[in-house]
């Protein structure tokens, strides 16, 4: 099997955890933990690192801590991976989806569009003329490893108290190169940014996320919150309702590993994209799909494009490469469609049903050989 994308344990990681084991910190405590966060910070810029269980937690504990209320609404993509809408919900807020772009992420042309004509601002907040409900937040997602376009974005939702909540789960080493925040880190422009580092992202700790923040107040708040709300932990008192998000020290000794190899990752990732690109390029009616320009990109998944020409559709091409054990996935079902969300608002959504059909992602794991590649590449000619 070559498979989708699977992790690349080969550095400090044993090491790592062996003193975790050997000290017997191995829990929610140790130095790894903070020393992950720190080097996190480092690594993007944010001046405020916060370890989590996983990447959905972070996302949850953002929209909390962002002020985002029940019955409020926050704007989302419709394309995306399900944890961002799910997280919506934990704080029973409200959905509405938005198209993407030619890069997958939230179309910022129809959300600026949506915003100016679909709102009013009114005492200090913006609202849905058609729901009459406070919209508190917008979370752009990264996807794929591409950066969301923010520049004419970042400002409206500022000039309306929207709160950003930067999805950038798939993003960990992509940076603006153009523009308003050319040099900065995704997940590191809004009020918020999440991290994940489930196992097929580019760099792992088997699970486990992390909340960016420039926002001292926002940070503390954010450590409170994912270790309990211990307000007095040898008495066991807490004045607020606190979540068991924490990482555990081993998780964070893996990460601390992987980060060091990160940059070697993103090298090696943008290496085999064009070896990929290269070859599909010269295949009738297939095409690898671009990424941003004003972007140095992390190369996370790599997304094929199935023009309506080529002989197998989306479903035939990945049962057909299946047999020869090779394994794609889809892109995700959007989810503006999905059952729990069907009721929810969406605007103008045409272009991510387009990309649904045609895209298929295939094997992009670090360590992927030349030969996998070349028999990826074989069997779509």
């Amino acid at each position: 099997m070559i498979p989708l994308s699977v992790p690349s344990i080969k550095g400090n990681e044993w090491k790592y955890v062996k003193e975790c084991l050997d000290t017997e910190w191995v829990s929610s405590a140790g130095k790894y933990v903070d020393l992950f966060e720190q080097k996190i910070a480092e690594y993007t810029g944010a001046k405020h690192a916060i370890a989590t269980v996983n990447g959905t937690a972070a996302l949850h504990i953002s929209l909390i801590i962002a002020g985002v209320e029940t019955d409020d609404e926050v704007i989302v993509p419709s394309l995306t991976f399900i944890a961002p809408i799910n997280a919506v919900k934990y704080v029973n807020a409200n959905l509405v989806f938005m198209d993407s772009d030619k890069y997958y992420n939230i179309d910022s042309a129809k959300t600026i569009e949506f915003i100016k004509n679909e709102t009013i601002f009114r005492d200090g907040f913006t609202y849905n003329k058609k729901s009459g409900k406070r919209i508190s937040a917008i979370i752009p997602v990264h996807i794929l490893g591409n950066a969301v376009w923010l520049d004419e974005l970042v400002p409206l939702c500022k000039e309306r108290n929207i709160k950003i909540i930067e999805d950038s789960t798939e993003s960990l080493g992509t940076r603006y190169t153009k523009g308003d925040f050319a040099s900065k880190h995704t997940g590191t422009i809004g009020d918020f940014g999440t991290i994940s580092f489930n196992g097929n992202k580019i760099i792992t700790t088997g699970g486990g996320g992390m909340i960016l923040t420039d926002n001292e107040k926002f940070a503390k708040k954010a450590k409170y919150l994912t270790t309990q709300a211990k307000d007095d932990e040898i008495r066991y008192v807490h004045n607020a309702v606190g979540y068991n998000y924490r990482m555990t020290n081993v998780l964070a000794a893996i990460g601390v590993a992987q980060l060091e190899k990160l940059d070697k990752y993103i090298s090696i990732k943008k290496s085999n994209f064009l070896k990929y690109k290269e070859a599909i390029e010269k295949i009738d009616s297939l095409t690898l799909a671009d990424v941003p320009d004003y972007a140095n990109n992390n190369y996370w998944m790599y997304g094929l494009q199935i023009d309506e020409n080529y002989p197998l559709d989306r479903e035939r091409l990945m049962k057909k490469l299946g047999e020869y054990k090779i394994q794609t996935r889809p892109i995700w079902y959007p989810n503006h469609l999905q059952k729990p969300f069907a009721k929810c608002e969406s605007y103008k959504i045409e272009n991510t049903l387009k990309l649904v059909d045609k895209t298929l992602n295939i094997p992009c794991s670090v360590y992927i050989s030349n030969s996998e590649i070349e028999l990826v590449i074989e069997k779509l000619s």
